[in-house]
């Protein structure tokens, strides 16, 4: 396990690429977020997914979230933005809002349990945001802990949890914590809270205008 130690924003174009090379020969990364550290793994790989699944005891009932580096990458890579999900993502992104919009054949069917949908960000963390940037296409951010624990928000406690899991550790200390991201279904033409977080749930229906 590679145990790499950065200081945001991680802008050199090398910092990063022990990750990147494990995301592509489908290993697991923890990284950090604007609230917890999670788990990375590349989408379209359903032998990298399962890993996932296994590492942290997840049901075959839950879905795995995914972050991207943008907007652009979002339309390669994960699915489609429908009126209401580009209405949200304009004043919502970058940030702790996780939209959930109809989903792209190029994930594997785990990620979104063969739904048609999945839930995607862009994460306000600049060194999430790089990741996704480096790897060239949207990664999971699960959060980093066993299914039914408290999230990690040390990389203390991602070693702890995982340190014979992972393949690398993106460390950059604690991360804020605090509360979740705010899931929310954009896939019609209303908003539907999935969970609540970060973001009130007042502020996403003035995000929906």
């Amino acid at each position: 396990m590679i145990h790499l130690r950065v200081t945001p924003p991680a802008s050199g174009p090398d910092e990063l690429l022990p990750a990147v090379t494990a995301l592509r020969n489908g290993g697991i990364v923890a990284f950090p977020t604007e609230t917890f550290y999670g788990l990375a793994v590349d989408p379209r790989s359903a032998a990298a997914v399962a890993k996932i699944f296994e590492l942290k005891r997840r049901g075959p009932d839950q879905p795995l979230p995914l972050i991207a580096s943008d907007l652009d990458q979002i339309a390669d890579h994960v699915g489609t933005l429908t009126p209401l999900a580009t209405r949200l993502a304009s004043r919502g992104w970058p940030g702790p809002l996780t939209l959930i919009i109809p989903a792209s054949r190029r994930l594997c069917d785990a990620v979104h349990l063969s739904t048609g949908k999945v839930a995607v960000r862009v994460p306000s963390d600049p060194v999430a945001r790089t990741l996704a940037a480096r790897v060239g296409h949207a990664i999971t951010s699960t959060s980093a802990n066993i299914s039914g624990d408290p999230p990690a928000s040390t990389p203390e406690q991602v070693l702890m949890t995982f340190a014979g899991g992972i393949d690398v550790l993106i460390d950059t200390g604690h991360t804020p914590a605090g509360l979740p991201s705010t899931i929310v279904d954009a896939t019609g033409e209303v908003p539907v809270l999935v969970r609540g977080g970060a973001i009130p749930w007042d502020r996403v229906l003035e995000f929906s205008r």
